[in-house]
């Protein structure tokens, strides 16, 4: 995830193709059959989510991707791309779910883009190699693209009108904060060093405000 700078085309070539594979799945086999205002939001949410998050990693942000990050990547599809609509199908219509489902998954968007192309300018410039980025929305959290991961897939979850789909967001943050945040910090820590150090200890870690 961290540390690579070299071209990683095959990597990012296997994360569209299997997210390809999914929405072929899903137009196939999903929505023709089960066509309702519901089903039409998460549709509509998907190719929102299709196109944002590969225009980054193509154009935006093409940063180094590794194949552990990369099949990571692509199983996680596989939940938002297929798991969301099957819960969907079963899911039961609430305009209060389906409202409050695009408003975190607008937030979360925003945030994670937004943090991450304000930080852009930083990271390009050649005077602020090996210096520690601390501005922009990450004044507010270390990991604040993380948790506008969360918000926008907690929409997601929301917007299928099933219970049962909180699982995923909950999944999803159980992850950020056992295994990706801790291993973030260490290599953060281990390459900034102080400047991280003292980062951390007056920055929130995920969630702005709170923790």
């Amino acid at each position: 995830m961290y540390g690579i700078h070299r071209k990683t085309t095959g990597a990012k070539i296997f994360i569209l193709v299997t997210q390809i594979i999914y929405l072929l799945v899903i137009l196939l086999f999903i929505f023709p059959h089960f066509d309702d205002f519901m089903m039409e939001n998460i549709n509509l949410m998907i190719w929102i989510t299709f196109l944002r998050l590969n225009a980054m990693m193509f154009f935006w942000l093409p940063r180094g991707i590794g194949w552990k990050e990369s099949i990571g990547n692509s199983l996680a599809f596989g939940l938002y791309y297929i798991g969301f609509p099957l819960l969907a199908i079963f899911g039961n219509i609430a305009p209060g779910m389906i409202i409050g489902g695009w408003t975190l998954f607008i937030a979360g968007s925003l945030i994670n883009t937004t943090s991450e192309l304000l930080r852009k300018p930083f990271k390009d410039n050649p005077r602020n190699k090996n210096k520690l980025y601390t501005g922009g929305l990450f004044k507010y959290a270390i990991h604040i693209n993380y948790f506008g991961d969360i918000l926008w897939v907690l929409g997601l979850a929301l917007t299928t009108c099933n219970w049962w789909g909180l699982i995923i967001p909950l999944l999803l943050l159980c992850m950020f904060v056992f295994i990706y945040i801790p291993n973030a910090d260490k290599y953060l820590q281990k390459h900034y060093g102080q400047a991280f150090v003292n980062y951390h200890r007056n920055t929130k870690e995920l969630i702005p405000f709170i923790w």
